[in-house]
Formats: structure tokens, sequence, C-alpha cells
């Protein structure tokens, strides 16, 4: 199991990102993510004033304070940036971190955000065959020399991406919650498949789609790596979402619910902070859960 923190950039102060940063990349984590909003959410619970950083920028200073953990986003939100500026920003931070970058991209939900931003709020359908198209854009950005598309959404001719990534394989994670066509994605466009706040019977029912998916296309299922973010609440704090998709409770509790996501063979358990963070909550899961899996 790969063990990795998810800490949306919301609600924190840049120095208390910066800290939880560099206490994953200092203590053996492997993986470090932020995720990418305008507004803090759930919006219901916050004001619109509450700080929110940019993705994009966030993700590049955690590149910078970090050397050793793969560090990305989960997830870009398609609708939001042109494919081909996400692309070339996303080469831009793999080059800053030499090599360490990897992207999440799906079709977001926050309703507001979008509204409010001036995106309006497409159907989920419209939405997903958006991401479908920003998908093979930057997928060829990356791997070709030129890239021609035209879609519903984007029409991209003679474009070239220069450099390409250090890893001209970079990984793209897709992400979600959906039954049926998000892991179908995943398994035609993705290097990774991300299951955010997912109990394992949920996750176990994903996947199994996803290698169906693969099956179908002739592709084998083990090129894509797979990963659940599950809220972190060890030490009796009260979780503000489904707590099945939580680690709470005692240390224990915490590694008996990590096993049955590797019994199910998930690659990789990222722990979601929400503010206030317990730093010693997080010290403790190194200690006393993390430890034990070595």
């Amino acid at each position: 199991m790969k063990f990795g923190i998810h800490a949306g950039p919301q609600d924190l102060t840049m120095d208390e990102l910066i800290r939880l940063w560099k206490t994953a990349d200092d203590n053996g984590f492997h993986w470090v993510s932020v995720w990418d909003h305008f507004y803090a959410n759930p919006l219901k619970d916050r004001a619109r004033t509450n700080p929110c950083f940019e993705a994009v920028a966030v993700m590049a200073g955690l590149a910078a304070h970090t050397t050793n953990v793969r560090v990305g986003c989960l997830m870009f939100c398609a609708l939001f940036r042109n494919p081909g500026v996400l692309a070339k920003a996303a080469v831009t931070i793999d080059h800053l971190s030499q090599g360490r970058a990897e992207i999440g991209i799906g079709a977001g939900w926050f309703e507001e955000e979008f509204r409010e931003f001036g995106y309006g709020f497409p159907s989920l359908g419209k939405r997903l065959d958006q991401l479908e198209e920003a998908l093979t854009v930057i997928r060829s950005l990356w791997r070709e020399d030129v890239t021609n598309f035209k879609g519903d959404y984007y029409d991209v001719q003679g474009a070239v991406c220069a450099p390409k990534p250090v890893n001209p394989k970079m990984r793209i994670w897709i992400g979600g919650t959906g039954r049926d066509r998000t892991p179908r994605i995943a398994a035609n466009y993705g290097d990774g498949f991300n299951l955010p706040y997912t109990p394992a019977r949920a996750a176990a029912s994903r996947i199994r789609v996803m290698r169906e998916e693969c099956e179908r296309i002739g592709r084998d299922p083990k090129e894509i790596e797979t990963s659940v973010n599950l809220g972190f609440y060890l030490g009796g704090r009260k979780p503000d979402m489904n707590p099945e998709g939580c680690l709470l409770g005692s240390a224990q509790e915490a590694v008996d619910k990590i096993g049955e996501y590797i019994d199910l063979g998930i690659d990789g358990l990222n722990i979601a902070f929400r503010p206030p963070i317990d730093w010693d909550a997080y010290h403790l899961y190194i200690t006393d859960v993390m430890s034990k899996f070595k």
C-alpha cells in the first residue's frame, strides 16, 4: 500500500499547507495532492469569503516545497481550463518537481462555483463528454509531435507542446463517484483511477466496472493504478461527511479499515484533511498506523 495525503487548499494559511506537505515529504509518504475549487467546500458550512487558493498555482508550490513525494491534484476540473493550458501547466510543474508530477482530471460537481465564475453548469453527461475530449487533447500534446483534434468542445490544430513531460508517460488519474461511466472513462483514458471517500464495498464495485471495460477494449487492467481518498478523523473528531468514507476512531481501527482496501487490491490510500488540522492525530497516523504496513 502506498500512503498519501490529500490536502485541499482551503481554510488554511500557506504556512499550514507547507507544513502539511513537508511533514508528508519527511515521513515516508508516497503522494501529496491538492484539489481544484474556487470556493471552500462544502459551501453550506462555509462562506464564500473563506480562503481557497487556486489549484495550479498551489500544485506548483507543492512541487517546489517537496523533494520526495509524488505531487498531484485530485481532481482538476476539465471545464475550468483549456486542455492545452492545463497540459502546459502540468508539464511545467513536472519539470519543476524533476519528474514527480501526476495530474487527476474530472468533470466537476460544485454547481455554485461553476455558475458564479461564469462556466454555466452543463448536464453531467455533457461535462463527461467534455472531459473525454480534454483527456484526448492532453494525452496527444504530451505524447505526439503535433496535435490535431476537432471535437464538439475543442478544436486544436497544429499544436506543439514543448518541452514534453520529464516522464513522457506522465500519469493521468481519473476520479469520481460515478458507478458506470467514470470507471469506463478511467479504463479508456486513465493511468490511475481514484475513488474519493468511497467505502470498500462501493470501491470494489467501481473497480469491477473499470476492469470489465478494460477487458472489453483489450487493455490490461494492471496498467491502471488505483487509489482511494478517505476523510481523516482519527482520534475522535466527528466527521462532516459519510463516516464510511473516513478513517476515524483509534489507530487500530484505522489499521483494520486500511486492511479492507488492501484486501481489494487497491494500490494507494490518501488521507484527506479538512481544517482545523489535528497535528497530533497526523503524527499518530505516521507512528501507529503507517508503520504497521512497512
